[in-house]
């Protein structure tokens, strides 16, 4: 596929579900170059002059199309920085999957921090995957630090699928949102730390306009010795409604750190936080035991349902 190594076509399918070209508008990066690159009559991607990322128009009504943008790092020592700009013109509805993963089996840091910055104009709709991927077996770190800013029109809707599973060593996340009147932006974060990981989650939304919403839910699993933090703030400066909540299951010696933010600064705003942090409930384990399952293979069967 467009000239990957079999490293980098297992990460890809790792971060995107891509197995071969997908259909559409792509843009595969690798090792900080582009390994192919297609647009659509609908959809025009335009690389920035310095080559460190992407321009992105999609026209109004635009229907059932797709957007593919993930990274793949399988050497050592890299560290880049990529900003990809997304105009999504008036009721268009579109999916756009984007991830990073990275092979270290060096000693020196891989790195990846990318930018991405999303503009939905009026009734526009956007459902938003990213996926975040880490492997290899050598003493360099695998770092991912995405920052993501949403601005959303009038009834406009995002729909944002944030998933880190396995493999990263440190990633400090950072999400940013502005709706305006009738906007709706809807997060549902995936995350699960083990060894030494770090990971950090910071979501701010303001809901500037009259009928915004927002319901951002983050389920994690720390495990080992690994450090979580996630940090959701939601701004009510309208008559709007707002829900975060922070689910966890910590394990071992891990370590997580919830932190609500609620501000109203008008009378209709309805904004609610949920946070609950936990053990794996005893009885849950011995009940998976009597089926046959050691309790190693109980834990990992209620974690991998709790993050599905």
């Amino acid at each position: 596929m467009l000239g990957l190594d079999e490293i980098q076509k297992r990460i890809l399918s790792e971060v995107a579900d891509l197995h071969q070209v997908p259909e559409g508008a792509y843009n595969i990066r690798a090792n900080s170059k582009s390994a192919g690159r297609a647009s659509t009559a609908n959809i025009d991607i335009v690389p920035r002059e310095d080559g460190q990322g992407l321009t992105v128009h999609i026209k109004p009504e635009t229907k059932n199309e797709s957007v593919h943008i993930p990274v793949v790092l399988s050497k050592s020592g890299i560290k880049e920085l990529v900003y990809n700009d997304f105009y999504v013109g008036e009721n268009a509805d579109v999916t756009i999957v984007a991830g990073c993963g990275i092979d270290n089996c060096g000693t020196q840091d891989s790195e990846h921090d990318g930018i991405h910055r999303f503009y939905l104009e009026k009734g526009a709709k956007v459902r938003y995957v990213e996926k975040h991927y880490g492997s290899g077996d050598g003493t360099g770190k695998r770092i991912l630090n995405p920052g993501t800013e949403v601005y959303m029109k009038d009834d406009s809707y995002m729909e944002m699928e944030m998933v880190q599973i396995k493999g990263v060593d440190d990633t400090d996340r950072t999400t940013k949102a502005e709706l305006s009147r009738g906007a709706k932006l809807v997060v549902r974060e995936r995350l699960m730390t083990h060894g030494n990981q770090r990971a950090i989650s910071s979501y701010v939304v303001e809901l500037n306009g009259e009928g915004a919403s927002a319901d951002v839910v983050s389920r994690s699993v720390a495990r080992d010795d690994s450090y979580q933090k996630f940090d959701a703030k939601l701004v009510g400066n309208a008559a709007c409604s707002g829900h975060t909540e922070c689910d966890s299951i910590i394990m071992d010696h891990g370590r997580i750190l919830a932190v609500p933010g609620l501000e109203a600064n008008n009378v209709d705003a309805a904004l609610v936080h949920e946070a609950a942090i936990g053990k794996i409930a005893g009885d849950q384990l011995i009940k998976l035991m009597t089926l046959g399952l050691t309790e190693a293979e109980a834990e990992e069967q209620i974690i991998n349902g709790f993050l599905k």
